[in-house]
């Protein structure tokens, strides 16, 4: 997982290879200390294999956050994002992507 910040000033997190659970905990330790307001991409182009049971495990992490925008996540995925509470908004200068 690399850490950066996008153009317009908001956190980027580009995860690479497996998501698992291995990987959403390690994910979600850092989300803990990004502040629910701030701007966040999670960045899932690198990604191989996105399992389920890593997604719903972040989830928690992501609910009540102001903005999460996702790049990379098939729509299963997303659905399921979106059941478990998440608001997600469309990628910049994609507002059907999340349909």
């Amino acid at each position: 997982m690399d850490v950066t910040r996008g153009a317009r000033g908001e956190l980027v997190i580009r995860i690479e290879g497996t998501f698992d659970r291995q990987a959403a905990s390690r994910l979600s330790g850092w989300l803990g200390e990004i502040p629910a307001s701030s701007p966040l991409v999670l960045d899932f182009s690198g990604v191989r294999d996105v399992q389920d049971l890593g997604v719903a495990a972040m989830a928690g992490q992501l609910c009540g956050r102001d903005a999460v925008e996702v790049v990379g996540l098939g729509r299963h995925q997303q659905r399921l994002l979106r059941y478990l509470g998440v608001t997600l908004v469309p990628p910049a200068g994609d507002e059907e992507a999340l349909g």
